[in-house]
């Protein structure tokens, strides 16, 4: 029987990445010339063509259709960072991309969720065109769109699905890897994702929480927890509506989602402010791997290897608490084997 291991490791298509600039100011407009009206907007043309933040795009080279993930970058860390987990994912079949929200965040994240929501808004118009021209006939499925967040990104993911700025196109599931939505109960950034209500969310989309047993302990007297307890992956499966599903890492820290090597300050700040496991390379694996399964479930209704992994949890790559789940339709406990996800899926198709 397949074990679906295979998901843990690259998959069998080539990846191409790529890193679009962002829209810069547009130029003023000539004042002179006969020409002035036509060069302006051909300006305003090139610029709409542009993204609204740099992004970087880990897109199949193999002629296609894809759907479309999106990967928000944590607390001040680069897209860079997670440059292994896009390759990873895309090389399955996936078009995945990272925008740079920000270099430089304040306990505010409303401008953070404005900003992806345009990002999302202006695919329609400018992603197609960006892959034929980079990486040749690869074509973003947009009907099957789906985020994921890590850290902080985590909260502009949540905050886009739950409609608190607006998106054009439809988004199909969603992911938190070691989510975090402030440093306490009372400290939430704003605006607040978690409301502290059992299954309040209310998405009627499924949902993912990937957790790190280590992110909520210091890593030393300096430095907080990076995902501090109660505002973290615990309280977000907590608050997830139905399907959700909810896997933690135990030995595994907030850092361990980055590439190997990151570089630069920030890249060395990343393994001396958080409690890390022992290398991140078995976390990475991981969540690029049950990432994968999440979405070949979420997106295609082929929930095998997810089904697979959580009741066969020490298949993954790391030690895991018993797998959780959420769903309303299932009248087994908690405790007891999980339904059958076929059947859950294909109604929700």
């Amino acid at each position: 029987m397949d074990n679906h291991q295979y998901l843990f490791d690259d998959g069998p298509l080539r990846v191409r990445v790529l890193h679009i600039h962002g829209r810069r100011p547009t130029p003023p407009p000539p004042t002179y010339g006969k020409n002035k009206a036509a060069i302006a907007a051909e300006r305003i043309a090139a610029s709409i063509r542009l993204p609204p933040k740099n992004l970087m795009i880990a897109a199949p080279e193999d002629a296609g259709a894809y759907p479309v993930l999106f990967i928000y970058h944590g607390f001040l860390l680069l897209n860079q960072h997670y440059s292994q987990l896009l390759q990873h994912v895309a090389s399955h079949g996936y078009i995945v991309i990272a925008p740079q929200i920000y270099v430089v965040a304040g306990a505010d994240a409303t401008q953070e969720i404005a900003d992806a929501a345009a990002i999302i808004n202006w695919l329609p118009e400018g992603l197609a065109d960006i892959l034929s021209e980079h990486v040749g006939p690869v074509l973003p499925r947009l009907d099957k769109l789906a985020l994921a967040g890590h850290s902080r990104g985590a909260k502009t993911a949540f905050g886009l699905a739950l409609g608190l700025s607006e998106v054009a196109l439809n988004i199909s599931a969603i992911a938190g890897l070691d989510p975090v939505d402030g440093m306490d109960v009372n400290r939430q950034t704003t605006p607040p994702i978690l409301k502290f209500s059992e299954h309040c969310f209310g998405l009627h989309l499924p949902i993912l929480i990937i957790g790190a047993g280590l992110g909520s302990l210091k890593r030393n007297a300096l430095f907080p927890p990076c995902a501090p307890e109660g505002v973290s992956h615990r309280a977000f499966f907590s608050d997830c509506s139905d399907p959700a599903f909810y896997f933690v890492a135990t030995e595994h820290g907030h850092m361990d989602f980055l590439d190997d090597q990151t570089h630069g300050f920030r890249g060395k700040l990343s393994y001396c402010t958080c409690r890390n496991g022992p290398s991140r390379g078995p976390m990475r694996r991981f969540s690029g791997g049950i990432l994968v399964a999440f979405l070949q479930a979420a997106l295609h209704c082929e929930s095998k290897a997810l089904q697979h992994f959580i009741d066969n949890p020490s298949h993954a790559p790391v030690k895991l608490e018993k797998p959780k789940w959420y769903i309303v339709s299932s009248t087994t406990e908690a405790s007891s084997n999980c339904p059958d996800l076929s059947e859950v899926f294909v109604e929700r198709s």
